[in-house]
């Protein structure tokens, strides 16, 4: 069955949705993305990715074409439409398409910015890899600076998903002068003698959502949080690790450059922590 996508204000059969040659996201990566998730065909951390998205936005100086208010009516009529029950709601904003290729900027008040979204069905909370954990390799961070806005560049994040998948891995964690940035599509812990370690917030990261609702729902379990850049050798001898996003919530990681973990499994604290998530995330969605 074709979907339903959302594209400039009309929703339209995705085999007659189409962008402009010219568009800035297809020339310069210059766009910035979100994605929500959705169980039981409703939203989760939706206000979150609303307001990430304006300050992606804002540090581009890109305008948005449509009010949070609106945002929100068109993730459920896509959700309605497409009759999505669980899975992901994808969008996209650039800045547009000006008619030719040019560096420079177009003027926003002759050249609007483009805005697609689109649903994906997939099965999201009751996931193999939850049980068994998945396995990560470290590889160097050569990104440009500014992680923090969240955009459609992602070029290296999928190279090194595909060089964890050539060395038998399922995701890679990228370094940076020594210390664990993030994971290619999500934001990396480890726990040590109880404690939860993750990269402090900054411009050599992007700034989770869901990150934000996991160290808050660990510290009102009174786990304790530690914000700090860790290095790949404290990984190693880590008792358990873990990753959140907005896809795979929270997901326990077992092995880091070949080496296991405690006892090769997700440890307790994953464990917990991904419970609470979903639990309490589903109270809340929209």
């Amino acid at each position: 069955m074709s979907r339903t996508v959302y594209v400039n204000g009309e929703y339209l059969p995705e085999a007659e949705a189409k962008v402009s040659v010219f568009d800035r996201g297809f020339l310069f990566a210059d766009g910035v993305y979100e994605v929500t998730s959705v169980l039981g065909g409703k939203l989760l951390d939706f206000e979150g990715h609303a307001k990430r998205l304006e300050r992606s936005l804002a540090e581009l100086d890109m305008p948005s074409p449509i009010s949070m208010e609106d945002l929100l009516e068109v993730h459920r009529e896509l959700v309605r439409r497409n009759d999505l029950d669980e899975g992901m709601i994808y969008l996209q904003i650039t800045r547009g398409a000006a008619g030719d290729r040019d560096f420079v900027f177009p003027d926003p008040e002759v050249t609007p910015p483009t805005i697609v979204l689109f649903t994906q069905s997939k099965t999201l909370a009751d996931v193999p890899a939850a049980k068994t954990g998945i396995k990560v390799i470290s590889i160097d961070d050569i990104r440009w600076g500014r992680r923090d806005i969240k955009t459609v560049q992602l070029l290296y994040p999928s190279m090194g998903k595909m060089m964890a998948k050539a060395a038998g891995a399922d995701d890679a964690w990228m370094v940076e002068d020594g210390e664990v940035t993030e994971g290619t599509s999500n934001n990396a812990y480890i726990v040590k003698d109880g404690k939860i370690i993750t990269r402090h917030l900054g411009s050599e990261i992007l700034h989770g959502i869901t990150r934000a609702a996991v160290l808050r729902f660990a510290r009102e379990a009174q786990m304790v949080v530690e914000e700090r850049a860790f290095t790949i050798e404290e990984a190693k001898e880590a008792d358990e690790a873990f990753v959140t996003s907005a896809s795979s919530f929270v997901m326990p990681v077992v092995s880091v450059d070949g080496v296991s973990l405690g006892d090769g499994m997700p440890g307790p604290v994953a464990a917990r922590l991904r419970e609470i998530y979903l639990d309490e995330s589903r109270k809340a969605a929209v």
